[in-house]
């Protein structure tokens, strides 16, 4: 260690220890609070085999020809936000002739958000393009798809916000016996993946009874009432049944499954009920006919490899009907 290096990581053990929420920063320039910069730059300058003993061992520990390790102590959580306050703020110190790293349970933490923030987008968008051809095919129309995506991400996220609500901010903490902490990034990709997927399930049990009642009868309200009647007591059998077996998740001692099982419970519920028994029905006795529109070579191409039936050909049914 030269004397410039001895006094760019003092300078940077001040830096760090002078950090909100910091209790306390160990190093090999750490080791006496009443010694200042000069004093461990003349000390290192000598022989190691002359250091104090503590010193020795310092730097047998906690430095090497070409990195010096820094611990900086906290009483925050490690996935807290003013932990990971911390974090940024070291990676962002620079110091001539090196590089700051950052390391530890907080830096993986930062490190996987940032990972799942990058690839988030793409794979949202893929998961809702693939579901809009999907359904396109079954019901040979642009506004049905589109309008099942948007009321499945009104399920996704009531069931984050209410994540945050209970894991994040702590409410129903004593009766589910856990302590507030910041929602784990692992369980939000869970949720949108298990969420979507059974929405887009209930969607389309929903959606196909419906389609078939307007088939036979070419009547856009009678086709919403009929198949909400035939459909409504399958969803709701089901969405009971799933929230009873997510709401047991919740008696698990780790936070992040009884998150998930909580999470999942609340996106079901809400799902089955406010969902697919009152908006979609609801949007779709307004829309009326425009429920089965699609531009016409669309429409040309979904008879020719679409995976559900032809709308009717009656006057009635091609012009929408009610």
């Amino acid at each position: 260690l030269t004397s410039d290096h001895v006094g760019a990581i003092y300078d940077l053990s001040r830096r760090f220890a002078a950090l909100p929420n910091v209790l306390a920063v160990s190093s090999i320039v750490d080791l006496d609070p009443s010694s200042s910069r000069a004093d461990y730059q003349r000390l290192y300058s000598g022989p190691a085999a002359q250091l104090p003993s503590p010193m020795q061992q310092a730097l047998t520990t906690g430095a090497g020809p070409h990195l010096t390790v820094l611990y900086i102590t906290t009483n925050k959580q490690y996935t807290s936000d003013e932990a990971r306050a911390i974090v940024k703020a070291v990676r962002a110190e620079q110091v001539p002739d090196g590089q700051v790293l950052a390391t530890g349970g907080t830096a993986f933490d930062l490190d996987i958000v940032n990972f799942i923030l990058q690839r988030t987008p793409v794979a949202v968008a893929s998961v809702i393009l693939i579901t809009y051809v999907v359904l396109f095919l079954l019901t040979g129309s642009v506004v049905l798809p589109l309008k099942a995506v948007l009321t499945n991400l009104f399920s996704i996220s009531a069931s984050f916000g209410a994540m945050v609500f209970v894991f994040q901010q702590g409410h129903l903490s004593g009766l589910l016996h856990f302590t507030p902490q910041s929602i784990d990034p692992s369980i939000p990709v869970i949720l949108f993946s298990i969420v979507f997927g059974m929405s887009m399930d209930y969607e389309v049990l929903l959606i196909s009874r419906i389609q078939e009642e307007y088939r036979r009868t070419g009547d856009n309200q009678a086709g919403v009432a009929t198949g909400l009647e035939k459909s409504g007591r399958l969803i709701t059998g089901a969405a009971l049944i799933m929230c009873a077996v997510f709401l047991a998740f919740g008696n698990a001692d780790v936070v992040i499954i009884k998150a998930i099982g909580i999470g999942l419970a609340i996106a079901i519920a809400i799902d089955a009920t406010i969902v697919r028994i009152l908006i979609v029905p609801s949007v779709m006795r307004l829309l009326g006919r425009a429920n089965w529109w699609a531009p016409r070579p669309l429409a040309m191409f979904h008879r020719w490899v679409g995976a559900g039936e032809s709308l009717p050909a009656s006057p009635q049914a091609v012009y929408g009907g009610k």
